[in-house]
């Protein structure tokens, strides 16, 4: 009786978790597994910021990281340095002793603005930019934030996967292709603008319009359904990005640490 009963048991489990998809296929649907918010670490005081002739508050001004840390963590990685007016992000020399890294964030919580910024990478190099970004215990950035791709988009492999282009700099990585691809070469600088007004989201790159959709959606639902963030493929990245920004529909900026080196400047958000 005992064996039945656990039979029995997983068998509703296993039809609980048996779901049709949009074209009547069977598909097991994982849940996402529980997760925590780190909500204990240091926040950015925005109003101590100066602003700029546009109204922008000024994040980075080429001499201080003040309002910067590490994410999920209360200081600034030593792999980030100030360099020529530049935040910069180093590659790891494998032949050095090993030195902290990991992804920055300006530790304030924005919700509708315009993010501002000028960007270069090195030779076959990769980073993102994310936004909306909650810090969730254990877990990448990536996890509930969407990514606005910084590529050298000539030499990385990265260039050439995901679908139509979609993984090349300014596009929604992995979702939706910056077109036109205007990016500049490795070693020149870019301009970047991400604006985001209540779920509306529009990538800039090089002074065009690349990039547009809408958050809390059916419409961004199929989006990620349709990507590697998928319920299937990555539960609890879908569920966080199917609810980006959560409750206050609101979250960090951050730049990506992805191994190479790459540097910004005149870091500026205009609060909508």
């Amino acid at each position: 009786m005992k064996n039945k009963f656990v039979y029995g048991i997983g068998a509703a489990m296993m039809l609980a978790a048996f779901t049709c998809n949009a074209q009547g296929k069977g598909s097991f649907v994982q849940k996402a597994p529980d997760y925590e918010l780190v909500t204990t670490l240091p926040k950015a005081d925005l109003s101590s910021f100066k602003k700029n002739a546009n109204g922008a508050y000024i994040l980075f001004d080429g001499t201080s990281l003040n309002g910067w840390r590490g994410y999920n963590k209360d200081h600034v990685p030593a792999r980030w340095s100030i360099e020529d007016g530049s935040l910069k992000f180093s590659k790891q020399d494998p032949n050095a002793e090993k030195i902290e890294g990991g992804d920055l964030i300006f530790a304030h919580d924005f919700k509708n603005f315009e993010l501002e910024f000028d960007w270069k990478i090195s030779h076959a190099g990769n980073s993102g930019v994310f936004f909306l970004a909650k810090e969730v215990k254990g877990q990448a950035i990536y996890i509930s934030s969407p990514e606005y791709q910084l590529l050298d988009n000539e030499n990385h492999p990265d260039a050439k996967q995901g679908v139509d282009g979609n993984r090349k700099s300014g596009s929604l990585y992995d979702m939706i292709p910056a077109k036109p691809q205007n990016g500049n070469p490795a070693g020149s600088w870019n301009k970047a603008k991400i604006v985001v007004n209540n779920g509306k989201v529009s990538h800039y790159q090089n002074g065009v319009k690349v990039v547009e959709y809408t958050l809390w959606t059916p419409e961004w639902t199929a989006l990620l359904q349709n990507s590697k963030f998928s319920q299937a493929k990555w539960p609890l990245a879908f569920e966080l990005l199917n609810n980006v920004g959560g409750q206050t529909k609101s979250g960090v900026i951050g730049f990506q640490d992805h191994g190479d080196d790459v540097w910004l400047k005149n870091v500026t958000v205009k609060v909508l």
